[in-house]
């Protein structure tokens, strides 16, 4: 059983699992895509998907994912109507589309850094949504700007839907990792074939790590 966000689970559990799966007929796999953390020991999950950062100290983790990019985007057709933002405070005068924080129940603070200087943001629109897929919808539509990663957005930039603006100061956060309690003193041998499918391999092989 995996606990996972939409985002990863699109992106990156789900094409793997579809390679894996067809060479080991007998292993079961339960994805649960959840917007909120979860606690995965009380919940009975044997792993969970979150960005390295937040991964807390008492858990094990492989890295599953690349570092994350972000990017404010917006279309063409709202772009036509408004100034581009110079500053990511020049976004506080533009329609922006929420991300609301189900873990906390707050609005998510857009998150900005250039040349080691760090900005928060906060930001007002007409819309509000839990997930980036939504947000990444309403951008297209002309709803405003939405901040979303970057890998999400790419192929609606190149082809020209959406305008990418300020990419100097777009955020990069930790990729996502697999984890699972440290305590755990064994895998069984689907969760450990599982694991290994999952590990993130850049052109020089990077291995599973606690993350502090």
């Amino acid at each position: 059983r995996i606990s996972a966000t939409e985002n990863a689970a699109e992106t990156i559990l789900w094409p793997r699992l579809a390679t894996l799966l067809p060479a080991y007929p007998g292993i079961k796999v339960e994805l649960i895509v959840e917007p909120r953390f979860t606690d995965i020991v009380a919940q009975r999950y044997d792993l969970g998907v979150r960005l390295g950062s937040d991964v807390t100290r008492d858990m094990s983790a492989v890295r599953i994912g690349a570092d994350m990019q972000m990017a404010v985007v917006a279309s063409p057709a709202y772009l036509a109507k408004r100034p581009l933002p110079t500053t990511p405070h020049d976004l506080t005068d533009h329609d922006c589309i929420n991300l609301q924080l189900m873990s906390h129940g707050d609005l998510y603070v857009w998150e900005f850094n250039k040349d080691r200087q760090k900005l928060n943001v906060r930001v007002e629109g007409q819309l509000v949504f839990n997930g980036t897929r939504q947000i990444l919808q309403a951008a297209l539509a002309g709803f405003g700007f939405g901040y979303v990663p970057q890998a999400m957005a790419r192929p609606f930039i190149a082809s020209g839907r959406l305008v990418e603006v300020l990419q100097d100061w777009s955020a990069t956060f930790p990729g996502y990792h697999l984890y699972y309690p440290v305590r755990r003193q064994s895998c069984s041998r689907a969760m450990a074939v599982l694991i290994d499918a999952l590990r993130y391999r850049p052109e020089t092989t990077e291995g599973g790590h606690h993350v502090a």
